[in-house]
């Protein structure tokens, strides 16, 4: 029987070709290393206090021309969602906590974590908040971190909120989370308050709110 070239290109099973896989990954590779370039040098720009950088400046710091940039993002608003997913891996390992049971101990190690949470956010989440006014992108992931920040506070002290009555429960817990929030300590900061001073002020707050003293004058 006759075999034509398309019955011969149809026997067996079709393998790939390592030479265009190859090519095909390196490509990925660099587009992958590209865009990773480019978020980072606009974290790095709001880290340094920039927070108006523009395109020429990413694209010189991340070793690109500005036209390739839109290469590797659709508009601003997908750097920027990016640059929003890069930080939040960033600060991943640091929101789970393990803290001592014993109320005044828990306060203390709370505190602690809760500055260098805040410390680890540092001018990219100054930004944020910043530019959540105009940003509708920014302003949804600041909504997020607020939920997750107070959510927080929920839960490390949930005990002594339960010992509240209603009436009390929610004006206890907006409170909280309004004295160890991104703005009490930027208040206090640029009132002249140390990272000491900051820290103090912070238990002292909590512990007033929800100390033992507090459920015993009810």
């Amino acid at each position: 029987m006759h075999t034509t070239v398309d019955d011969r290109v149809t026997e067996g099973p079709v393998t790939e070709d390592p030479l265009t896989d190859a090519v095909g990954d390196g490509r990925r590779r660099r587009r992958d290393q590209n865009r990773h370039a480019v978020v980072e040098a606009l974290l790095g720009f709001y880290e340094a206090g920039d927070f108006e950088p523009g395109i020429p400046a990413v694209a010189s710091a991340a070793g690109l021309s500005p036209r390739s940039v839109f290469r590797y993002f659709v508009d601003l608003d997908d750097l920027v969602r990016a640059a929003i997913e890069t930080q939040q891996t960033r600060l991943a390992p640091l929101w789970p906590l393990r803290l001592p049971d014993a109320f005044d101990d828990r306060v203390e190690a709370f505190v602690v974590h809760r500055l260098d949470l805040l410390a680890a956010m540092g001018p990219v989440g100054r930004l944020a908040r910043i530019r959540s006014h105009d940003h509708d992108l920014v302003a949804a992931e600041v909504a997020r971190v607020r939920v997750r920040l107070r959510g927080q506070v929920e839960d490390v002290f949930a005990d002594q909120f339960d010992r509240l009555d209603a009436l009390q429960r929610g004006p206890t817990l907006l409170a909280a989370d309004v004295a160890c929030s991104f703005e009490a300590v930027d208040l206090l900061q640029a009132t002249g308050s140390d990272l000491d001073e900051v820290r103090a002020a912070m238990i002292c707050a909590l512990t007033a709110l929800l100390g033992p003293q507090r459920s015993q004058s009810r």
